[in-house]
């Protein structure tokens, strides 16, 4: 049953494949414009909102998720699903788009089957897949808290500390340049108390040398004189 699943859904002709992205693209910008609703005849049938990415590419990973999620809830009977593999088997045959979704309609309607029934069962995979999707986000929603949430909480954290640093480098340099001119005071006042304190020593040897000489004077005349 997947294979013949993804027989239906993994268009092998890119420019169906185009078309389906395109029709997604277009129910979007319905939304956009206020308009949720298409009809098909006189059914109405609710989209529901789509993500749709500027880029990326149908991940056969995920394909194979969503379509085993819509094996999961496949209904009995004839349905949404029978009638796309019967679209799928008139496909290769010489007639339109209509007449092709008309006659898979006709033999539908012999196995039971009507429009209601391929619009029900159609959204009931479309809720499958919707919730699958939601399995989808919350683990994203996980894996994003893991990986980056909890990462980017550390980022502050570290910002937090580099500029409580910052502060106090900047605090320190403030102290640094207060020591600094501290420093340079007591520098100027060394200065000139050492310039003082030679003048005192120049003073008391100048006067020392004064009165030593005058008695080293005298004892010269002394002995000259005297003896």
């Amino acid at each position: 049953m997947f294979g013949k699943l993804k027989s239906l859904f993994i268009l092998e002709d890119k420019n169906e494949t185009i078309k389906a992205a395109q029709k997604a693209e277009e129910n979007q910008k319905a939304i956009e414009k206020e308009q949720p609703t298409v009809s098909a005849k006189d059914i109405t049938v609710n989209i529901e909102p789509q993500h749709i990415p500027k880029s990326g590419k149908p991940d056969s990973k995920f394909i194979d998720i969503l379509l085993k999620a819509v094996e999961k809830d496949n209904l009995e009977g004839f349905d949404y699903l029978e009638y796309k593999s019967s679209l799928q088997s008139l496909s290769g045959m010489d007639m339109d788009e209509e007449t092709r979704y008309k006659s898979s309609l006709a033999m539908a309607q012999t196995m039971g089957a009507s429009a209601d029934k391929l619009i029900k069962t159609a959204k009931h995979y479309l809720s499958s897949l919707n919730k699958e999707k939601s399995k989808f986000q919350d683990a994203l929603k996980a894996q994003k808290t893991k990986q980056v949430t909890s990462k980017e909480s550390g980022i502050k954290e570290i910002q937090k500390g580099i500029l409580g640093k910052k502060n106090k480098i900047a605090e320190l340099q403030k102290e640094i340049e207060r020591d600094t001119k501290k420093m340079e005071s007591m520098k100027a006042g060394i200065n000139k108390a050492a310039a003082k304190v030679q003048k005192t020593s120049d003073n008391f040897h100048y006067a020392f040398n004064v009165v030593t000489g005058q008695i080293l004077a005298d004892i010269e005349k002394i002995q000259k004189y005297l003896k």
